[in-house]
């Protein structure tokens, strides 16, 4: 049986919103306050069975009776909406707030990088920033000294590192912060939303970095909104929505269940004549994406052969019906559209009847992110506009770090919606 790193018990977190915290006159008093606080906890736990409706709007369930255990040398993603939990939970495993409820079970060194800058004192420098963390994670200072020229190397703030911290850029703290977490080998590394911060060249590091330190046996949790991301790292993933566990297995499965519910789009959809898009002459009855002949899931490889069916109905004997499909990328912008130009069919006339269209999206074209699929229909001679559905169904693309797409060996962040498969030639031409 697999050993576990953490073990997460009935875990509530509540928050009582606009309460003002208590201020202490003195060190006693502040001891003497923290020695009641769990008492206090569990008066205020008791206390809710008698709130009224009124004195509810003051409270905030963050995370509600959440219970799971993470395998020693797993790497598992937490995903969900900005407010399901996922920060706050981080910050209990992190030990830097404290459960309402439950308990937390933690075999082992654990780091956290979980806001840029945590854990930095601004006025020190770079280079006592590095031994506090140090001896924080329970380094001594002759570990930490053996690693401080790989850390400051991987952060890139060489020229700064002697600078109090208080004037570097946030990459910069976020990068020196995850280069520390990460080189001082702990058990486990908790990170929430580190490729958020930095450019390209640091997250192609930070990617890397996270893979070796999953492949060395150590147990990672990560949060990210960077499904592809999460994809590419996790075999696991848990969904949070509102406080609560809402899918916990594999991250495919996971992200699935996550387009399902919260992008309210999915790879097949299908209307009734009645309620179908369109006009008197065409109606649109159902699109669907399929990858190795069946439904495909919401989460795809970018070597994945696409095909997608266009179903639709035509009402009208003699026209020059023509399909086309539209595809957007996550900020809605159109990377690329493809009419019907099949020649047995396109600018030829057609009786009533019910159709199907398939158009093949290549593998190696797309690159990683979200995607939505529109379908267009019209009319040639004369030239009729029968329908637009922008988002009909949507799925997200993920590569690999170890295959053998157009990324190669580069695990960065490319540009741009495509990554077309190229073929390249190289040949020396001189001295």
């Amino acid at each position: 049986m697999p050993d576990t790193a953490l073990s997460v018990r009935g875990v509530s977190k509540l928050y009582r919103v606009g309460a003002a915290r208590k201020q202490h006159d003195s060190i006693m008093s502040a001891i003497f306050f923290g020695l009641l606080q769990p008492f206090e906890n569990f008066r205020r736990i008791r206390s809710l069975t008698s709130i009224s409706d009124s004195e509810s709007i003051n409270t905030l369930w963050a995370l509600s009776d959440i219970s799971f255990d993470v395998e020693v040398g797993s790497t598992v993603g937490l995903i969900g909406h900005n407010g399901s939990g996922k920060s706050t939970l981080l910050k209990i495993l992190s030990r830097i707030a404290d459960p309402t409820s439950g308990e937390i079970l933690v075999r082992g060194k654990v780091a956290s990088l979980l806001e840029v800058g945590t854990g930095f004192h601004p006025e020190l420098t770079g280079r006592d920033n590095v031994y506090l963390n140090g001896a924080i994670l329970g380094m001594n200072y002759q570990h930490v000294k053996k690693k401080f020229d790989e850390i400051v190397a991987f952060s890139g703030v060489e020229a700064l590192i002697d600078t109090p911290v208080k004037h570097y850029s946030s990459g910069m703290k976020v990068r020196l912060g995850f280069a520390v977490a990460a080189h001082l080998e702990p058990e486990i590394l908790l990170v929430d939303e580190v490729l958020a911060v930095g450019d390209a060249e640091f997250q192609k590091k930070c990617m890397t970095k996270m893979d070796q330190v999953g492949g060395e046996g150590r147990t990672v949790v990560f949060v990210s909104h960077h499904l592809p991301s999460v994809a590419r790292l996790c075999k696991r993933s848990i969904l949070l929505d509102h406080g609560k566990i809402i899918a916990d297995g594999a991250t495919g499965d996971v992200i699935k269940r996550y387009s399902d519910r919260f992008l309210d789009v999915g790879t097949s959809r299908k209307w009734s004549e009645e309620e179908a898009p369109g006009d008197n002459d065409v109606r649109l009855l159902g699109v669907e994406l399929i990858q190795g002949g069946e439904t495909a899931k919401s989460l795809l490889d970018v070597r994945s052969e696409l095909n997608v069916q266009i179903e639709f109905q035509v009402y009208c004997a003699g026209a020059k019906v023509t399909p086309a499909l539209h595809l957007f990328d996550s900020q809605s912008n159109w990377v690329f559209a493809s009419i019907d130009i099949d020649p047995e069919w396109h600018n030829k006339k057609v009786s009533a009847g019910r159709y199907m269209a398939e158009v093949t999206i290549p593998s190696n074209l797309l690159a990683e992110g979200l995607y939505t699929i529109g379908v267009s229909i019209a009319s040639l001679e004369p030239n009729i506009d029968h329908l637009f559905e922008h988002e009909c169904i949507g799925f997200t693309m993920y590569d690999p770090i170890h295959g053998d797409s157009a990324r190669g060996e580069y695990t960065g962040d490319f540009p741009g919606s495509m990554r077309p498969k190229l073929q390249w030639k190289n040949s020396r031409v001189g001295l």
